[in-house]
This record gives structure tokens, sequence and C-alpha cells, in this order.
């Protein structure tokens, strides 16, 4: 009796660690948290970390506690199909990342063959930033959906809004040299060519991925092309040095971008004093109006000590907890085929859905500039006293553009 009383003590904290890692959700975060990408993969960790905490506040997901499980790829393709091998080995069903086009094609690729040679292990993969198009059309897969508004649904919108500013006579192109930096280019050439065919293009340069530390040979190009505006997909501290550069020498154009918001951005903003000449395309901004988003923004801040650079990771864990209850499951298989044509209200107001023919979410986006606050507008960035500022919202039936996404679905 002693030794039967003496195994049970042994084998029952076993049994509840095995209970209590049954009910986990684990989420591996893929992202970088070293090299040039640490500061905007850090904030991102932040964000699905609080998202998180405020849904296990409410009971996680059908009973399941969430642990987000931060998985360093240094913005690395390679290095990120080995974090999600071995998120896998964890037991991890469900990856997002955000940071880099080139990763978000490799995962997605990583997951559909995985999910094809080990049924019943699925993994989804959940994008919160990759937007290179082709993710949803010729590169679409089942396993993946796609919470940011692709590049070329950005573009359109910001073009539209270009093609209307008279003031535009001559245009700079610079991005990264890797596939989304190389589909901002094509998209915007495309795009202000058919729109305002009057418009030149006087420069398009491409460099490499978060490697220059210095951007002035860049700038000295773009002062010398005579361009009244520059149109960049940059992110991270591409886009902080490069406007940093742009201070330092004093150049005063209109930047028309992606990711003006990001770690550094508006810090290097404020620096060149363009005080709103810098426009961000986004699916949310602190300044936006909305009462509940501003709420929300209110209290992230307060815990975080950042600001929601990601309103679209908000509604990611919101419309996750969504179709799981809608599939009453948390497995994969369930979980993506309840996703599909999901409608849901985001975070700053208005209808999204997620399209089932590809997998990309559609939503109202908006276009902000950055620069002095009026009384109305409480959210400063980066403690510089300016701030975002409504420019103009595109309503979700007028942001969207066809796919050729041809899915293979299980």
């Amino acid at each position: 009796m002693r030794k039967l009383t003496l195994a049970i003590a042994v084998i029952a904290p076993m049994l509840g660690h095995a209970a209590s890692a049954e009910d986990t959700l684990k989420i591996g975060y893929i992202d970088p948290l070293s090299g040039g990408g640490a500061s905007v993969g850090e904030g991102g960790l932040k964000t699905f970390q609080y998202l998180a905490d405020e849904l296990n506040a409410k009971g996680g997901i059908l009973g399941h506690k969430i642990e987000i499980v931060p998985l360093d790829n240094k913005t690395n393709p390679q290095e990120s199909l080995v974090q999600a091998q071995k998120a896998i080995d964890a037991g991890v069903h469900y990856i997002t990342q955000g940071n880099g086009s080139s990763v978000g094609a490799a995962l997605s690729d990583f997951v559909t063959k995985n999910n094809t040679r080990n049924p019943g292990k699925e993994v989804l993969y959940f994008n919160y930033a990759a937007v290179d198009p082709s993710l949803t059309n010729e590169k679409c897969s089942y396993w993946h959906f796609r919470w940011d508004a692709s590049s070329d649904i950005k573009m359109e919108a910001l073009t539209n809004y270009m093609k209307d500013t008279a003031s535009i006579k001559k245009v700079y192109l610079i991005n990264q040299d890797y596939s989304f930096g190389q589909s901002v280019r094509s998209d915007a050439r495309k795009m202000l060519g058919a729109k305002r065919p009057d418009i030149q293009i006087v420069g398009d340069e491409l460099h490499p991925l978060l490697k220059v530390t210095d951007f002035s040979p860049y700038i000295a190009k773009i002062k010398a092309s005579g361009a009244d505006s520059v149109v960049t997909g940059n992110w991270g501290q591409d886009f902080a040095l490069l406007l940093k550069a742009a201070a330092d020498a004093g150049l005063k154009v209109n930047w028309y971008t992606y990711y003006a918001g990001g770690a550094g951005g508006p810090t290097a903003v404020k620096q060149t004093g363009l005080d709103h000449q810098v426009f961000q395309i986004t699916e949310g901004f602190a300044n936006s109006g909305n009462k509940t988003a501003m709420d929300y923004e209110k209290a992230f801040r307060a815990k975080v000590n950042l600001s929601l650079w990601y309103p679209r990771a908000v509604n990611e864990m919101r419309m996750f907890k969504a179709a799981a209850e809608k599939a009453n499951s948390i497995d994969p298989v369930k979980v993506a085929a309840a996703l599909e044509d999901l409608k849901f209200e985001v975070l700053d107001g208005g209808n999204g859905i997620m399209r089932k023919d590809d997998h990309q979410f559609l939503q109202p986006i908006y276009i902000s500039s950055f620069g002095k606050l009026t009384e109305n507008e409480p959210f400063d960035e980066e403690n510089t006293g300016w701030g975002w500022h409504l420019v103009s919202k595109v309503d979700t039936a007028q942001a969207m553009v066809p796919t050729t996404c041809k899915m293979a679905r299980p």
C-alpha cells in the first residue's frame, strides 16, 4: 500500500502537467528578434503576447489557454523553416509571421508540404504582414491566410489618391530588393501609368534588404532627379535610415509609404520637418476617429508602451477565436474551413471578409498623413508630438483586386 501511495504521488503531478500542456494552444511567432529587423519583430511579439493575455483573461479559445512561442528567424527564409520545424516538433499547429514576403513564401510552401505528408498533424500559417500579391495568387495555399491587405490592394488605393493630387509631376521609386519591394515598384509603375500617364518616373531604385547603413547616396540621386514625390515600401531600419538621410540632406518631397509608422519611422519623419508630407496606407491607425479602436489604443499603449502598429493582428486573433467557436474545435483543418468567407467587424470599424477564393482578408483601409496634431487627435508617435491624421478612407468594396489563385483543397 505504501508503494502504491508513493507511485500515485509521483504520477499525479505528471498527469496534471500533461493535462495542462494539452489545454494550451500554442502559436509559433516566427519573426526577427535579432538583426536589422529586430525592433519590428519585438514590437510584433509584444503585440501578440498582449492579444494572448487579452483572450486568456476571457477564457482563451474554447477553454484553451493561448501561449505565444517566440522563434527568431533573423528575417531569413531558411532560418524560418528551421524555426517552423522546431515549432511543429514542440506541438505547435498554428504559426504566425509578417516581416518579409520571401519568408512568407517559404513558410507557405513548407506548411503546405508538411500537411500533405502528415495528414492528421496539419499546421495553419496566419500571415499578418507579408504582402507580396503572389501569396494569394500563383503561390496561394489552402493552409495560408493573410490579414494584411496585399501590396497591390494598397497600391490601388494609394494611386487612386495620388492621381487626384495635381501637384505630383515627378515620382521616384525606392524599394527593398526582394519580392515585396519588387511588387511595390511594378504596381506603382503600372497603376500610375494607367491613372496619371503625365507623371514621370524619374528614378527606380532597388537596394539590399536591411543591409544599408547609409542612405545618403540614394538621397543624393533623389535630390538630383528633381522628384517632387517618393513612393517606397521600405520598412524597419530601411525606412528610418532612409528618412534620416533625407533630413540630413534637406530633401523636401512628399513621401507615399506603406510602413512609415513602424519602429523609428515617426522619429525620422519628425526630423525631416515634413509636416503632413509623409503618407501611409494601413488598415487602421491611432487617430482614426473610431471610439472603440481609440479606446483600445489607449489601453494597449498603457500596458505595452508601444503604438498599436498592427490592428490586423487584433483582427487575426479575434477571427481565430470566432472560427474555432464556429467549428467548435481547435483542429486546424476545421478552423481553416470555418475561416473561409468568415465576415467580421474589424477593430477600426467596418466589415471585412476572409475571401474563400484565395484566403485574402478584405477590409477598409486608410490613407493618413503624419504631422502636427489637432485637438481631436490624442495620440502622438514615439514622443515626437506629431501623429497620424486621416486623409482618406477606402471602404471594403473599393479595397479589393481580383485574384488568379487556383487553390488546391484537401
